[in-house]
Parts: C-alpha cells; sequence; structure tokens
C-alpha cells in the first residue's frame, strides 16, 4: 500500500507540543487591523490548541504530524 501524503499548507500551519497537542496560529490577525480595537489585536497574538472536534479531519490531513 503506498504512503498517505501531508498537506502541504496544513503542515506548514500546525506543530505538535511535547505533550501531544496540536497549535495554531491565532486567526483575525493578517491585515486589516486598524479598525480593530487594541483588546482585539493583544488577544489575536500567539497561538492557540486545536479543538478536539477538529482533531479527525487534520489527522486525515496530515497523518504523520
Amino acid at each position: 500500500m503506498p504512503k498517505m501524503r501531508s498537506h502541504s499548507g496544513t503542515k506548514k500551519r500546525l506543530k505538535r507540543t511535547g505533550s501531544g497537542k496540536l497549535t495554531r496560529p491565532s486567526a483575525f490577525n493578517g491585515h486589516l487591523m486598524s479598525h480593530k480595537t487594541p483588546k482585539q489585536n493583544r488577544q489575536a497574538r500567539g497561538t492557540e490548541t486545536v479543538k478536539t472536534s477538529d482533531l479527525k479531519r487534520i489527522k486525515h490531513q496530515v497523518p504523520y504530524l
């Protein structure tokens, strides 16, 4: 049986933590920032963990991550 291919875009956006969880960058932080409040900009920094409801779909996209 051939190897499964990982989705290249998903590989670049996700990282596995030491405990095995997946982290991703926060959304709503790329552009059009001038009309957002400082609180919105501050909370959009950093990373977030991937929700458990999305893990099955993501593990199908990147089986070796």
